[in-house]
């Protein structure tokens, strides 16, 4: 019983011990809730319709207040943010970032998490806004000069075989593909990906494609995506 007693007597003594109130603590986790979820359909709307990712999106909705939590809890000791680093050491992302513009997704999570745990409210309000703004007139300088449009198109192989194939394979690919540019290569549970990007046109004849993709892998297992 004195045990249980000790235990909840140090229980209600850090919650009044803490440096935020339970308003403030609401507020600050409500507030990057949000944000995370407008970065969220910022992302779907500029990026997640027109490229391929790594799907990092799905972890926004969570990792924002998640980050915040983090923020706000490291805020009332010191030695926990010094082993803030070696807490979080263990995070891995088994599936790679496959296009740098994620990363920027990321960094806007992060800095508008750290904003609502730093009770900065005005400087993430203001970074979101800019943010935005800035993919609009992205997004209507492509529409109004009408670059030529993208596709992706990845490739998966085994790596055993990947060295013995890959000159013709990019040989192929460069003949069948115009404007072919390798995006990143990643190699994962043996196997290599490989991102590239070309120029969408009408006239590939995929059928074609993954006869000659198929044929050259031989009996090699080789997964493909074409958008």
């Amino acid at each position: 019983m004195m045990i249980l007693a000790t235990l909840k007597q140090n229980f209600l003594q850090s919650l009044t011990s803490s440096r935020f109130s339970l308003s403030e603590l609401i507020i600050a986790i409500g507030l990057s809730l949000i944000a995370s979820v407008a970065i969220y359909i910022v992302y779907r709307l500029f990026y997640g319709s027109e490229h391929i990712g790594a799907g990092v999106d799905r972890t926004f909705i969570i990792a924002g207040p998640a980050i915040t939590a983090l923020f706000l809890g490291i805020q009332s000791s010191i030695p926990l943010s010094l082993g803030l680093l070696g807490a979080l050491s263990f995070v891995r992302f088994r599936t790679p970032v496959k296009d740098p513009a994620e990363i920027g997704y990321l960094l806007l999570l992060i800095a508008t998490s750290i904003g609502a745990a730093t009770h900065t409210y005005l400087i993430t309000i203001v970074l979101f806004i800019m943010v935005f703004l800035a993919l609009c007139i992205q997004w209507i300088i492509r529409r109004k000069f009408a670059f030529p449009s993208q596709a992706n198109f990845i490739i998966s192989v085994n790596k055993s075989v990947f060295s013995d194939i890959e000159p013709a394979l990019t040989q192929l690919l460069q003949n069948r593909l115009s404007g072919l540019t390798m995006k990143t290569m990643s190699v994962h549970d043996n196997r290599v990906s490989i991102h590239y990007q070309h120029k969408k046109v009408t006239d590939i004849d995929k059928a074609d494609l993954i006869v000659e993709l198929n044929k050259l892998a031989g009996p090699a297992d080789i997964e493909f995506f074409a958008g």
